[in-house]
């Protein structure tokens, strides 16, 4: 089983791409990016359905359902720390 990691911030340069029309683009990043970045304060987001979180789920992390992903469900989230968004991946 692996896991589609995503991870975007406005304080992570090096890590997500500007888009002139969008402003900060997730990107996907490689374990040792993860691990730096859970290390130095980053969010982890899980965003399968609260039964899947239950299950099983990254130490840490919190559950946003991509379902229920809007302004007021990340509204507890610091916006000047990265945030990883991941799901986990079973193909």
């Amino acid at each position: 089983m692996g896991a589609s990691i995503v991870c975007t911030s406005a304080s992570l340069e090096h890590s997500a791409r500007r888009s002139s029309q969008t402003g900060w683009m997730p990107t996907e990043i490689e374990r040792g990016q993860l691990q730096e970045l859970v290390a130095q304060g980053a969010r982890l987001v899980e965003v399968l359905p609260p039964e899947e979180y239950e299950d099983d789920h990254l130490p840490g992390a919190i559950s946003i359902p991509l379902k229920h992903l809007h302004t007021d469900s990340v509204a507890p989230l610091e916006r000047t720390s990265p945030v990883v968004v991941y799901c986990w991946d079973t193909a």
